[in-house]
């Protein structure tokens, strides 16, 4: 059973950049597909980024692409999200996923078993 822990969710202003990390424990994140969703108020969870499980391949959605970057530390057991140029609609709840061994990563949740209890992302305008 793995437990993932999100933090570095903070207020920040918008254009300014944050990092968001991902701890693993009871399990390893190696060879599993790894992402990042987001919940903002009144809105369903969407997809935000994905790490297949070599880390070879990544993904992003249109509205954070060129502005987000999905990385994992497989020594530290744990994964990030650089958030960078920050927009009010970038406001959410950020959750991390895990997917089970050597699947493929992909956009839909009910492909990720594990998740974290989310960090609040506050961008002010």
């Amino acid at each position: 059973q793995v437990q993932l822990v999100e933090s570095g969710g903070r207020l920040v202003q918008a254009g300014g950049s944050l990092r968001l990390s991902c701890a693993a424990s009871g399990g390893t994140v190696i060879n599993r597909p790894m992402a990042w969703f987001r919940q903002a108020p009144g809105k369903e969870r969407e997809f935000v980024a994905l790490m297949s499980w070599s880390g070879e391949t990544t993904y992003y959605a249109d509205s954070v692409k060129a502005r987000f970057t999905i990385s994992r530390d497989n020594a530290k057991n744990m994964m990030f999200l650089q958030m960078d140029s920050l927009k009010a609609e970038d406001t959410a709840v950020y959750y991390c996923a895990a997917g089970l061994f050597l699947r493929a990563a992909t956009m839909a949740e009910g492909d990720y078993r594990y998740w974290g209890q989310g960090t609040q992302v506050t961008v002010s305008s």
